[in-house]
């Protein structure tokens, strides 16, 4: 049974979808499942239980609320290596279902990198200082915002 019960939102309903957990009466699980939908779509089960999402939920928070930020579209995969080499993998499934994401943290530093068909892709830094993003500067990338 979905939607039997109370919903979890930290998403905003107005950006047009939300994650919620299952209600049913046979008791709560340890680490449910938490599913996204979009509008009035399917509900689609994200790859990590709820203990998992809410880390990757926290690093997606802490990327787009950053002060400091370096943006860029259209990634090819050998441009994304570059990026994070340096950076360590959050070792996670994959964010988000409709556009997969994987994220990557150095100190005062969270990279998210989506693809939502696999062949580009677009990377998201968010960090605490400046300083934070002068590894990502001399990269040869078109960024479409760089506070570093």
């Amino acid at each position: 049974m979905y939607g039997g019960g109370p919903t979890w939102r930290p998403g905003s309903p107005a950006g047009g979808f939300f994650w919620s957990l299952l209600w049913t009466l046979d008791g709560p699980e340890a680490d449910p499942t938490v599913w996204f939908r979009e509008f009035d779509e399917e509900p689609i089960a994200e790859q990590e239980p709820l203990s998992g999402f809410l880390i990757q939920f926290s690093l997606f928070e802490a990327s787009m609320g950053a002060d400091y930020l370096a943006l860029s579209n259209r990634l090819t995969a050998p441009q994304v290596e570059q990026l994070t080499q340096a950076l360590h993998l959050v070792p996670l499934r994959p964010f988000w279902p409709w556009a997969l994401t994987h994220f990557y943290v150095a100190p005062g530093l969270v990279v998210r990198v989506s693809s939502e068909g696999g062949e580009e892709f677009d990377l998201w830094a968010g960090a605490t200082h400046r300083s934070a993003l002068d590894p990502l500067a001399d990269l040869p990338v078109d960024w479409t915002r760089f506070d570093g």
